[in-house]
């Protein structure tokens, strides 16, 4: 669309200064009275390894007075362990020694905040995990276990998900944790897995959890013959997540009457005004399902209609952008009324954590749309029965492609005038949904709502990425220099090429955010590059062609769209192996 309309266990360690606490798959914690230590540290080491090689993500959470830049030191217990290839930090490494220093966006750290960094690395003999921490010259004591066993390929890791114990999640049913992906481990969609692996190399990423995406009626039932080879239905994902023991499972709600009023790639099934229908066909079967006391202790997070609300904001009249669909669906009240059922019917299951979706920085992120959307988001909440306690939290970005920080690029009141930019008040997607996140605080939803990042496709790697930041030349030059979000323009939302995988899924990896998630499957299409004859109601958008040339909603800029697409959500393994290449962190 365009620039202001879609623009578009593992085993744990945590150590914490004065008191020393081992939390080996979540067996032991530590009191809350230490956590008033000031000052403090909390670091939670997690590793998955392969022959040879591992992947660690390590959370540094202040736990005592703030911090103003922080520097992290731990050793090695085999001096055979390096440090490869490090990210959100400056890495350094001396013997068995290892320091990582703040970058210049995540130095800060409030008492309670937490930040995630992460590495790759190399070992021979054995690969034990660090057994202490410091930061900033404070121990962070305890006593860190081994790296488990190897979990992944020979030929590459296996990027798990999980962050907590390997058994799922404790504790009473019925009570809702403040971030159910904390101490948890994700579902792993084995059809997803079972195409990812069909490409190559595609075993690297395939034990990742990703969303299961009801799109249309039929996909709750899905192939009732368990036998065939046609997709499982809800009840048949939630019953092999019980099988893996996974701790949570990820689902999208996305069929609204009227579906994505602003684009043709992704318009659904049921018309404009087919509200009872949504309710009693497709909401209704859902929350059934989902009640089974059988799931009680799996936390079920829901995705809640991604594509919708801000649409309601940007794309009607008297817009230069508006669509007669979305002007419809503004003046009908679908949308509000549909999020607002769905809400209160999910809402009302107390192992279901909604998170509604929030579009990206790059469609609300300008002060017009901000403030206004985030007041939409309250009105749905409030509507057809349901209240603002039934919203667990938000997501930004589902589906798209804006970097989750962008490392030597942030707005000045100078480069907000540069073309990219073009006055908005964000250029990545973290400081967008922390800076939301009180703004729908002030709009009267809960102090505790989280946020999650879909960091599925963002990653932006490969030798067009760029490695410092640009000083020279004009705003223009200075600001595309340093953009690691490579697309031709910041409206580009189909298939975009050269783009990578991002951010592993983990928990808690900045304040305010719940999760990095992958809620688009890498390698599901946004939309057909030509048109497709379906049954599923899926229209072509030109912004999907590859030769197309643009529009006022990107400022008449090429789509910047792979070709060869097929219809949004099919299998696109072309997709998936230009991901895997530019992947960042990489595989």
């Amino acid at each position: 669309m365009n620039l202001r309309s879609r623009l578009s266990v593992r085993q744990r360690v945590v150590a914490v200064a004065g008191a020393s606490a081992l939390v080996a798959a979540g067996l032991v914690t530590i009191p809350a009275s230490v956590a008033q230590a000031a000052p403090g540290c909390s670091v939670t080491y997690t590793a998955n390894q392969w022959q040879g090689g591992f992947t660690a993500n390590i959370t540094i959470r202040n736990v005592g007075d703030a911090i103003n830049g922080w520097t992290l030191r731990f050793n090695f217990g085999n001096a055979n362990q390096r440090v490869s290839q490090g990210w959100s930090a400056n890495w350094t490494q001396s013997g068995t020694q290892v320091t990582a220093t703040n970058m210049s966006y995540n130095g800060n750290l409030a008492t309670g905040a937490s930040t995630g960094i992460g590495f790759n690395g190399s070992w021979s003999g054995s690969n034990p995990a660090p057994t202490s921490f410091s930061i900033n010259g404070t121990n962070c004591n305890g006593t860190a276990p081994t790296t488990g066993p190897t979990t992944g390929p020979t030929t590459g890791p296996t990027t798990g998900p999980t962050t907590g114990p390997t058994t799922g999640p404790t504790g009473n049913p019925g009570t809702r944790v403040d971030n159910p992906y904390s101490g948890a481990r994700g579902y792993v969609n084995p059809e997803w897995k079972a195409k990812a692996e069909s490409v190559s190399g595609g075993n690297r990423i395939s034990n990742n959890p990703t969303g299961v995406w009801l799109d249309r009626i039929a996909a709750i039932n899905g192939t009732p013959d368990s036998s065939s080879n046609g997709p499982m239905g809800l009840k048949a994902h939630l019953d092999e997540a019980l099988a893996q023991n996974a701790g949570y499972i990820q689902i999208v709600i996305y069929n609204l009457p009227g579906r994505d009023c602003a684009a043709l790639a992704s318009n659904g099934e049921l018309p404009a005004d087919a509200l009872p229908r949504y309710k009693s066909e497709y909401i209704d079967p859902i929350a059934t399902i989902m009640a089974n006391s059988a799931y009680r202790n799996l936390r079920i997070i829901a995705i809640i209609e991604i594509d919708s609300l801000p649409n309601l904001v940007t794309n009607v009249s008297p817009r230069e952008t508006a669509t007669a669909q979305c002007d419809t669906m503004k003046a009908n009240g679908n949308y509000v009324k549909g999020v607002g059922y769905a809400l209160a019917k999910l809402g009302a299951i107390p192992n279901v954590y909604n998170y509604i979706d929030a579009g990206h920085h790059g469609w609300i992120g300008w002060d017009d749309n901000f403030n206004a959307s985030a007041q939409i988001f309250a009105e749905a909440a409030r509507a057809e029965g349901s209240t603002q306690a039934n919203v667990h939290g938000f997501i930004a970005n589902t589906a798209n492609y804006s970097a989750t920080l962008e490392p030597y690029l942030n707005v000045t009141e100078q480069n907000r005038q540069s073309t990219w930019i073009d006055w908005n008040r964000y250029v990545d997607e973290q400081r967008f949904a922390q800076a939301l996140r009180t703004q729908l605080i002030s709009q009267g939803f809960s102090s505790s709502i989280g946020m999650l990042i879909d960091t599925s496709r963002n990653g932006w790697g490969g030798s067009a990425r760029p490695t410092g930041a640009v000083t020279s030349g004009d705003i223009n030059q200075q600001v595309n220099g340093s953009r690691i979000d490579r697309r031709i323009h910041l409206g580009n939302w189909c298939n975009q090429s050269g783009a990578g995988l991002g951010e592993r899924p983990r928990a808690a990896p900045a304040s305010g955010i719940d999760a990095y998630v992958w809620i688009k499957p890498p390698g599901e299409s946004d939309g057909s590059s030509t048109q497709i004859d379906n049954d599923e109601g899926k229209g072509f958008d030109r912004m999907c062609d590859p030769t197309y040339g643009g529009n006022p909603r990107n400022n008449n800029n090429m789509s910047g769209a792979l070709s060869g697409a097929p219809i949004s959500g099919a299998w696109f393994p072309a997709q998936l192996t230009q991901l895997m290449q530019n992947a960042y962190p990489a595989l």
